[in-house]
């Protein structure tokens, strides 16, 4: 197999409303005032949301997320309004196997601008991007049972629930948790 850091494929791409694209020094600031608008809804869920966020921290794990995803070992990507710049939402591919290759799409998105559709919009681009740039043959997304809206996006596009993970890992709590796990796979 061909080293994954001589694979070529864009750093960005679009939506219909969304500019999706690798994390960028400076991204900090944006990334934060998200983070720290949307800290209570992201507990629950997000192991980092339960420590104490800072700007420098914020802007340090984009910097290091710059630099795993030139090196193709994670693929941070950053959702953005296309029209106004503003920013909306973390994701993409993560736990990456490159042999076969499969990818786990994971996301949050700034309190302030969900139900608006975005996130669906976010996950099915990315979904697209590793099926049509990156070869994929599986893409999986996996979220807690009780993560409603998470599970309503991985059905919502397509996504097939192979089934539940029990006491599969720990939440954000510490308790242990089940995960579900759904994929979509190249025919």
């Amino acid at each position: 197999m061909t080293n994954p850091i001589l694979k070529e494929f864009p750093s960005e791409f679009t939506t219909d409303r969304l500019l999706i694209r690798m994390p960028m020094p400076g991204d900090g600031p944006a990334v934060y005032e998200a983070v720290v608008a949307s800290i209570e809804e992201l507990k629950p869920w997000l192991p980092f949301a339960r420590f104490e966020q800072t700007l420098d921290g914020v802007e340090t794990n984009l910097r290091e997320s710059h630099v795993k995803f030139l090196k193709r070992e994670d693929l941070r990507l950053l959702v953005f309004d296309k029209e106004t710049g503003e920013f909306i939402a973390s994701s993409g591919l993560h736990r990456i196997n490159w042999d076969v290759p499969k990818f786990e799409i994971g996301y949050w998105i700034d309190t302030r601008q969900s139900g608006k559709g975005y996130m669906t919009e976010a996950v099915e681009g990315i979904t697209r991007f590793a099926f049509e740039e990156l070869a994929a043959n599986r893409v999986e997304i996996r979220c807690a049972p009780k993560n409603v809206k998470s599970r309503a996006i991985a059905e919502r596009l397509g996504y097939t629930l192979e089934g539940v993970l029990r006491n599969d890992g720990r939440g954000a709590d510490g308790e242990l948790r089940n995960t579900c796990v759904f994929s979509r796979v190249r025919e």
